[in-house]
């Protein structure tokens, strides 16, 4: 599977978790508490998955834009929080910037990122 579509699920999973976390009334709904904590669980198998061949500042960025863009938009419709002007041109700037990261990666080009052990240069 194409590492931009593991990246995509895992943004929709952690956009899932950010929302039954706020859903959860600071877990006094507990069964929704444990939900956001799946939803994190599988977001983050899938980043790990994604950053194999997505750069990880890149993959990063994108996961965290487009998600604090989707949350943004969620607490505004769902959890009625408000929204001032100035607030929605600064996360369009994100938005603005993850889609530039996007258009500029290519995820099969980018060389696996290598950790060594520490031990010698690789």
């Amino acid at each position: 599977m194409n590492a931009w579509i593991y990246l995509a699920i895992a943004i929709a999973f952690e956009i899932a978790g950010t929302s039954l976390l706020k859903a959860s009334d600071g877990f006094a709904r507990i069964g929704l508490g444990i939900g956001s904590m799946a939803c994190y669980w599988v977001c983050f198998a899938f980043l790990a998955v994604a950053m194999k061949s997505i750069p990880v500042g890149v993959a990063y960025a994108i996961w965290a834009g487009v998600g604090i863009l989707a949350i943004t938009i969620i607490g505004w419709l769902v959890f009625k929080q408000s929204l001032q002007p100035i607030q929605i041109g600064f996360i369009l700037l994100i938005l603005v910037g993850a889609t530039g990261l996007n258009l500029t990666t290519k995820a099969d080009a980018a060389e696996p990122q290598r950790v060594g052990s520490g031990m010698s240069p690789e």
